[in-house]
């Protein structure tokens, strides 16, 4: 009987590796963790933090930027590098940067006691209770953040703390859109030529 028990952890290190060898054969390998950068912020509605309380309110996390620039920042009080990069967000929040806050698998008490301790960068804090957001935006780990320009598209991703002002500038940087001409009397004849020939 002895013999049968030394036996049992052996088994179950072998069972592991072989679940850990068939999830890597079916895992997509041209998976990548920027994969939603140029496209739309998934549509999730969550409540706005508010005293240490969730909501009443809920907000879309697309629209959450009020059409402007935002960086989205998926973060949680129990979370050690978030505290790292703290910082950063309110050097962000300094500068007129709009960052708004994902509670991740956080109680709304504990978010709001944290942003007590470390200062408050967010112009909106939206509470993730059961990890929605995260699930919606492929979060690996907290924290990451999400440039988002004014149309609500993902222009940028960093995944981990932001602790650097390169990685201020890579998030930064993707959020100015380049400026367009305005339309001159000239350009607007040739459309209309193009659009009378086409008819």
């Amino acid at each position: 009987m002895k013999r049968w028990l030394a036996i049992i952890p052996i088994v179950v290190v072998v069972a592991l590796f072989a679940l850990f060898a068939g999830w890597s054969l079916k895992r997509d390998p041209e998976f990548k963790p920027d994969a939603l950068v140029g496209q739309q912020v998934p549509e999730t509605v969550l409540p706005i933090l508010a005293d240490g309380v969730a909501g009443p309110q809920n907000v879309d996390i697309r629209t959450a930027g009020v059409g402007k620039p935002m960086i989205v920042n998926v973060f949680a009080s129990w979370c050690a590098p978030c505290r790292l990069e703290h910082p950063r967000l309110l050097a962000l929040k300094a500068q007129g940067i709009a960052v708004v806050g994902v509670a991740y698998k956080d109680e709304p008490e504990a978010t709001q006691a944290f942003l007590d301790e470390m200062g408050d960068p967010f112009a909106m804090v939206l509470v993730d209770r059961e990890g929605r957001a995260g699930l919606d935006l492929g979060v690996s780990g907290v924290p990451e953040s999400f440039a988002v320009d004014a149309m609500g598209r993902i222009v940028a991703k960093s995944a981990g703390p932001i602790l650097t002002d390169a990685d201020v500038e890579r998030l930064t940087s993707a959020l100015v859109a380049p400026t367009r001409p305005l339309p001159t009397a000239r350009t607007l004849d040739e459309a209309r030529a193009r659009r009378d020939a086409a008819n």
